[in-house]
């Protein structure tokens, strides 16, 4: 198993920083999420020779791998230049992680046309969710080819506010591409958006999981009505935390024990956002607590 950070909130530290960083925390591998010097949120790579270079440097001197790249491109745009866009992001992406030597790219199902549009930005409306799981499938259709032939592999989650954020189909969508390189993502921090049962949900995905986020979160459904209040009352907005374990509701015994019961043994990355005033606490504390977990239901 690769247990890995997410450097997000160390995202002030230069891109040569962050591996000593990781390393400083107590990660042997890191999870690359989006950022301005590199692969930027929904933008162009900004990847060049040198930079690849100086990264890679930086990488072998603390002795940490990339564990997974994140890139972030409209791929489920129902606007055929935009797709188009953000397929050719992606196909530098994945030449991206082999000179790199990553092995991996993670991303989510995507939450259709850029806002500015005019569309509505969330694809649950009908015709809308239809033509962003075409224009998804269209994608795909591009990229397995490319990912197959270089053998990177890819993971892909449901996020809320997505054209699909729950577990089904999302897993059911995975399986019809039916390529050994692409599988599924299960983010704690969206468990009560993917469904209501832990345990089967893990049980029902174990055949293509190959990747977790590990945060917390609350329930947004929770029986009383306001655990979140919005206004104005009747929002739609799609509200969800990355907080450290233990600070939410995500069921981590349940979860733990699960994933050893199915065997995983893929790449497991802290993801917390919230605390950014306390990243390095956040970062060590997950670090530890992963752990614990892990070997208490060590098979």
């Amino acid at each position: 198993m690769k247990i890995a950070l997410d450097p997000f909130m160390h995202r002030h530290l230069s891109l040569e920083q962050l591996p000593s960083k990781v390393a400083e925390l107590g990660y042997d591998w890191m999870e690359l999420s989006p950022r301005g010097d590199f692969l930027e949120w929904f933008k162009a790579p900004r990847v060049f020779p040198d930079r690849l270079r100086s990264f890679k440097k930086a990488l072998s001197s603390a002795n940490v791998g990339v564990a997974s790249l994140l890139p972030m491109y409209r791929w489920a745009s129902n606007d055929e230049v935009e797709r188009s866009a953000a397929v050719r992001h992606w196909k530098r992406a994945i030449e991206i992680a082999v000179e790199l030597g990553v092995d991996t790219l993670n991303s989510e199902f995507g939450r259709g046309p850029h806002p500015d549009k005019g569309s509505c930005y969330s694809c649950h409306t009908g015709s809308l969710m239809e033509t962003c799981e075409d224009a998804w499938w269209r994608s795909m259709e591009e990229l397995v080819p490319v990912l197959e032939r270089e053998g990177i592999n890819l993971h892909i989650e449901p996020h809320p506010e997505d054209w699909v954020e729950t577990l089904q189909p999302s897993v059911d969508l995975i399986r019809t591409v039916n390529s050994a390189n692409v599988k599924f993502l299960y983010c704690t921090p969206h468990t009560f958006y993917f469904g209501d049962d832990t345990v089967a949900m893990l049980r029902e995905c174990a055949d293509v999981l190959a990747h977790v986020h590990i945060a917390d979160t609350f329930n947004h459904k929770a029986s009383s009505g306001l655990r979140y209040i919005i206004n104005p009352p009747g929002s739609t907005a799609r509200v969800h935390q990355h907080l450290n374990m233990g600070q939410g509701e995500v069921p981590w015994d349940d979860f733990y024990r699960t994933l050893a019961e199915i065997g995983f043994d893929g790449i497991m990355t802290a993801c917390v956002f919230a605390w950014e005033e306390k990243a390095d606490q956040s970062g060590r504390f997950m670090r530890s607590e992963m752990q614990r977990y892990i070997d208490k239901y060590a098979q």
